[in-house]
């Protein structure tokens, strides 16, 4: 059974900086696509980054661009988004998510499994 854990969430300044980190277990014969969305409350689940199963490609959502880093080591399992210059508009829950097979990378119906979200609050 596949399960998708993050951790790193906060409260921090405008301006300042956050680490998440999020686990994928379960399904070790071959790597998963991995995302990052975020939600605010009355919002629909919104694309924030993602990053390909070797790692070779990484899209960015345009309001992130330039701030936000995704990475993965994959001797860990883990993929990491690394969140710079942060912006109160910035603040949401954030969600991994991954993936074995296909479709849309920014689709948040592309993706089969989630973690629970952790709370980014960035005060202004």
């Amino acid at each position: 059974q596949v399960q998708v854990a993050e951790s790193g969430g906060g409260l921090v300044q405008a301006g300042g900086s956050l680490r998440l980190s999020c686990a994928a277990s379960g399904r070790t014969f071959s790597r998963p696509r991995m995302g990052w969305f975020r939600q605010t409350p009355g919002k629909e689940r919104e694309f924030v980054a993602v990053i390909t199963a070797t790692g070779g490609s990484t899209y960015y959502a345009d309001s992130v661009k330039g701030r936000f880093t995704i990475s993965r080591d994959n001797a860990k399992n883990r993929v990491y988004l690394q969140m710079n210059s942060l912006k109160p508009e910035d603040t949401a829950v954030y969600y991994c998510a991954a993936v074995w097979t296909g479709g849309s990378v920014y689709a948040a119906g592309s993706y089969t499994y989630w973690g629970q979200g952790t709370q980014v609050t960035v005060s202004s």
